[in-house]
């Protein structure tokens, strides 16, 4: 454990922050779950309204410095594929 003021501090805040960013990233692969669901039961019109929220989501996280700008892509391109390729 720290002893000096400043390092308590730090650890405080890098607890707060750890538990933000995990929220946040659950809440990114839940909302990529819905897609993948919608996608797998072939529902084309549910899949597209879930994949504006799941992209909403992904974006939102990489606006905050959760996701790297990249990572970011790679993931709303997947889903974006995905849903595409419903029939």
């Amino acid at each position: 454990m720290a002893n000096i003021k400043s390092a308590k501090k730090r650890i405080l805040v890098t607890e707060a922050r750890t538990a933000r960013n995990k929220s946040i990233r659950s809440a990114v692969k839940t909302s990529i779950k819905k897609v993948e669901a919608t996608v797998a039961a072939n529902d084309k019109a549910a899949a597209t309204v879930a994949l504006q929220e799941a992209i909403a989501t992904i974006e939102k996280a990489g606006s905050k410095g959760i996701y790297h700008k990249n990572n970011v892509a790679r993931k709303v391109s997947r889903l974006t594929k995905m849903v595409n390729g419903v029939a």
